[in-house]
């Protein structure tokens, strides 16, 4: 029987140590370190290697979705699992777009995750039930550009801040927070905020 080595990252001890308690109580699962933040997660895989990454997504200094990103784009073996309490279609995407192999709710039983970490470490894709099926009924989501001009505008910012801090037009400001509010269905850029970030979508 192989072992599932596993990192835990994850900002809230209290949950941290509880993930790995129960990871361990598994026969094929061995958890060979946690860390409370993505930073810290990032160089625990480098230095580890471990088969799975257990992530939350929101945590200070990188979160869940950054190290998988950064996972992803240093070619480290670890495939990234994301088990949160965001059952949101926004961060599932964003969480695709960063190479998760696998999202689960925190509310799922402790034999669902383990399933998913075999799933995953086997080479396998893992999405909540609950998320697939928001996924099919959602629209697009944004692109990366929209996510920053959109960012930007629900923190106030005019169009042509937002233009000085990305380096655009104010026209193409203007153009993408068009976009954002039509795929959002949204009567103005304050509201289209609003409605990404309700739906992890920012």
């Amino acid at each position: 029987m192989s072992v599932v080595r596993v990192v835990v990252v994850e900002d809230e001890r209290m949950i941290r140590d509880a993930f790995a308690q129960l990871l361990d109580l598994q026969p094929d699962v061995e958890v060979v370190g946690r860390a409370p933040d993505g930073r810290a997660g990032l160089d625990m895989v480098r230095e580890l290697g471990p088969d799975v990454v257990v992530t939350d997504v929101e945590m200070p200094h990188m979160s869940g979705l950054e190290l998988a990103t950064a996972i992803r784009d240093e070619g480290l073996p670890s495939r990234v699992l994301v088990v949160s309490t965001f059952a949101r279609t926004g961060y599932l995407r964003r969480a695709m777009e960063a190479g998760v192999a696998g999202y689960v709710l925190k509310a799922a039983p402790v034999a669902e995750l383990v399933d998913a970490l075999r799933t995953v470490r086997d080479g396998g894709r893992v999405v909540a039930p609950e998320l697939a099926v928001q996924a099919w009924d959602t629209p697009a989501g944004l692109t990366e550009r929209e996510r920053q001009v959109l960012a930007l505008a629900g923190d106030g910012l005019p169009n042509r801040d937002i233009a000085a801090r990305l380096h655009l037009a104010e026209g193409t400001v203007r153009n993408y927070l068009s976009s954002a509010m039509t795929k959002l269905h949204a009567r103005n850029r304050t509201e289209a905020a609003a409605t990404a970030r309700d739906r992890g979508l920012l």
